[in-house]
């Protein structure tokens, strides 16, 4: 039997990257996938074209998460079309480094927007419908959140909130058995890497330098753990943050 076999879980901006490469994991694991996106359909359906080809199940649906009105009709599809939710992912995020006079009240609504307020959102439209057994909450946080490196001011603090949110929301909803943990990446090789000029940069010779196993992790790297905390193996864990980041920040 698989780790999530019978198991509905929601993995939020799931057509690229770290997302992806859960949505694939739970999928592999026994989970009827709902694939996640805000604008890259294609993306998405490449997604679920992938994990159904390797005999799992799997839609698209699309939402922006900051957009209330959109995540409810997120869930609402969900409700109708499988009734229930048993793991919901908060993978959906952005980020970008910028020194503090360059902020403005733009840039830092932009990151809070989707990393914090979409979060909330999402995790409220989903709990009604979690089963009365329970279930799993996973919150995609990062490193940074306690690494606090220069000019990330708005992205460190946002995933530091995450880490707030996720013990607050695991002592909230643990009277419901919905355990609430978060995992906490380091530098992940993904488009979003790639698209931000991160490789062979500055940037990256100097996370690489302060990463114990001297490299930078792949999306797989993020989603098994990912699919262990969603699983009854987990069953005993709530309110943590797992670090994923070949032991950077310690």
């Amino acid at each position: 039997m698989n780790k999530l076999d019978n198991k509905i879980a929601v993995v939020t901006g799931a057509s690229k990257g770290i997302g992806a490469a859960i949505a694939k994991q739970m999928a592999a694991a026994g989970a009827t996938v709902v694939v996640n996106y805000a604008s890259s359909r294609a993306g998405a359906e490449k997604v679920v074209g992938e994990i159904v080809a390797a005999g799992g199940k799997a839609v698209a649906i699309g939402a922006d998460v900051a957009v209330e009105s959109e995540v409810a009709r997120l869930f609402e599809a969900v409700k109708e079309q499988f009734g229930r939710v048993d793991v919901l992912v908060n993978n959906a995020g952005i980020y970008n480094f910028a020194p503090l006079e360059a902020i403005t009240p733009e840039s830092y609504r932009q990151i809070y927007d989707i990393n914090v307020l979409g979060l909330l959102l999402v995790s409220k439209a989903a709990s009604p419908l979690f089963p009365a057994s329970g279930g799993a909450i996973v919150n995609l946080s990062s490193v940074v959140s306690t690494m606090a490196p220069p000019t990330a001011l708005i992205y460190a603090s946002s995933k530091a909130a995450v880490d707030a949110i996720t013990r607050s929301m695991a002592k909230e909803l643990a009277g419901r058995n919905i355990r609430v943990n978060a995992i906490n990446p380091g530098m992940i090789v993904t488009e979003g890497l790639v698209a931000a000029g991160i490789p062979d940069s500055d940037l990256e010779k100097h996370l690489l330098s302060i990463t114990p196993l001297g490299r930078a992790g792949q999306p797989d790297e993020v989603a098994l753990p990912a699919v262990f905390l969603a699983s009854d193996d987990a069953r005993y864990i709530t309110g943590e943050t797992l670090r994923v980041g070949g032991g950077s920040g310690m």
